[in-house]
């Protein structure tokens, strides 16, 4: 369920912050399996989605922002993807290396476990 948060806009709910971690944990799991000739240009997309993403949401972002911007994805990544492994189309797989550098991301969220809030 999306929120409505202070700022006029929506926020991602509970669940598809909890939907948004697995589809990055598995990511991370896979690219981390990968064995495929795909295998360095998946990691180093990954990497250049973390870019991405600091561009986006700059240093300081909780996983609710990060979980907003997962849900946008889909109009950035494949230019992304086309220009860094334009002759690897199967290094683009989403379910890989898009999510897996979410999964490296949110481990740098304020509110990431083991932050030392508190």
């Amino acid at each position: 369920m999306l929120r409505h948060c202070e700022r006029g806009g929506v926020t991602p709910g509970d669940a598809e912050i909890a939907s948004a971690r697995f589809e990055w944990d598995e990511g991370l799991r896979r690219i981390g399996a990968d064995d495929s000739s795909s295998r360095a240009a998946r990691v180093e997309l990954s990497f250049a989605v973390g870019d991405e993403l600091r561009r986006r949401l700059g240093i300081t972002f909780n996983i609710a922002q990060l979980t907003g911007a997962y849900q946008t994805s889909h109009e950035w990544y494949f230019a992304l993807a086309a220009r860094l492994a334009p002759g690897d189309p199967e290094a683009w797989e989403p379910s890989i290396a898009l999510d897996a550098g979410f999964a490296r991301m949110a481990r740098l969220a304020t509110d990431a476990p083991g932050r030392g809030r508190g």
